[in-house]
């Protein structure tokens, strides 16, 4: 497999993505929730169109770059997870909210009227989802009565129309055991239901409860209230969830292929990718950036941009000059964003270059 391509490469095993794919979709069938997909993590048309197919009922975006993208590609049920800030994405979104259905988010006055303008200028109300914190403090307003007060000052704005709540536990990629992630993922889900309900009661009507990462999915049946999810590294998997024990190296689709160039010392080698291929993220529960596949016990020490530092012992490891690696990178979501395309392939072997369509579109 590996002699076919030129290292460093990321590949992806297409097989595990779409099975991967189908499986979240299965689980979110059955408990009676909707998935929009976090396209984030590939960045690629390519990818969303079988997200789409397996079932999804549109794509999230993080960024207006990635929305506008999708939608030339003919994708046309857009959420973009993200503030609008600024009279330049002010008018991006009024541009593209005339070719596609664009919902949108706010936790401020200020972004909640961005959008309204946005929605005069078209002549109908933009849905948006009121950003709830869901425990990482990054953007969102504080769960109950602080959310609440919120809504009743926005939703006299003649442009948009409250259609839902939004959260991100992000906290849950800390937790260090199956049961704490699944008792984190219920809290997100009660949170955003209390939430919900006390706007409801209050004649605020949210039809969407939007939440769950690639984490708290996996437990979909058990998120009461929530109507939603978006998951997105799920698709490729990586080291995060690896170390965690949520997933097996089988079910990581997501690789970068790297040959040996140096052995320098004992114990010590070299290869062809650094943090231009790799990414710098650590996690909490493994050592180093990223888990080779072929050696679990040799640990990837340091990264240049070009190179990649290894250290093993040399009495049970033996490395040699243009020796091919396999590499399961600690962050799959930060590899595509490297890359103007990615190989794909099925049972060991290349049948597809696949464009990164977003790449770079962080705006």
């Amino acid at each position: 497999m590996v002699q076919t391509v030129s290292t460093p490469a990321v590949i992806v095993d297409l097989d595990i993505a779409e099975r991967n794919i189908r499986s979240m979709a299965e689980e979110a069938r059955k408990a009676g929730i909707r998935h929009r997909p976090h396209i984030k993590s590939h960045k690629s048309v390519y990818f969303a169109r079988k997200q789409l197919e397996a079932g999804s009922t549109g794509i999230t975006c993080a960024k207006l770059g990635e929305a506008e993208v999708m939608a030339e590609a003919g994708i046309d049920d857009i959420l973009i997870a993200f503030p609008i800030i600024g009279e330049d994405k002010q008018e991006r979104l009024y541009q593209l909210a005339q070719k596609v259905k664009v919902t949108t988010v706010a936790d401020s006055v200020e972004g909640a009227t961005a959008v309204s303008e946005v929605g005069e200028r078209l002549g109908r109300r933009i849905p948006l989802y009121i950003e709830v914190d869901g425990g990482i403090g990054r953007c969102g307003r504080q769960p109950g009565e602080d959310t609440l007060q919120f809504a009743r000052r926005i939703q006299s704005l003649p442009g948009i129309e409250i259609t839902g709540l939004l959260s991100y536990a992000g906290q849950i990629y800390g937790e260090e055991s199956r049961e704490e992630i699944r008792s984190t993922a219920r809290q997100e889900a009660a949170t955003l239901k209390n939430t919900a309900d006390l706007l409801r009661e209050a004649g605020i009507d949210v039809p969407v409860v939007s939440g769950g990462s690639s984490l708290s999915s996996k437990f979909a049946g058990e998120l009461e209230g929530v109507t939603e999810i978006r998951a997105g590294n799920y698709i490729f998997h990586d080291v995060g969830q690896l170390s965690m024990g949520m997933i097996t190296v089988d079910d990581c689709a997501l690789r970068v292929i790297t040959t040996v160039v140096s052995v320098p010392a004992p114990g010590r080698a070299i290869i062809d990718a650094g943090s231009k291929t790799l990414t710098t993220d650590t996690m909490p529960f493994s050592k180093g950036f990223g888990y080779i596949v072929e050696h679990p016990d040799i640990e990837i020490f340091k990264l240049n941009e070009e190179h990649g530092f290894l250290s093993y012992d040399p009495a049970s490891v033996s490395l040699h000059i243009g020796q091919h690696l396999t590499i399961i990178p600690n962050h799959a979501c930060v590899l595509p964003n490297l890359c103007d395309e990615i190989v794909g392939f099925r049972g060991g072997v290349p049948v597809e270059k696949i464009r990164i369509d977003a790449r770079g579109k962080n705006s």
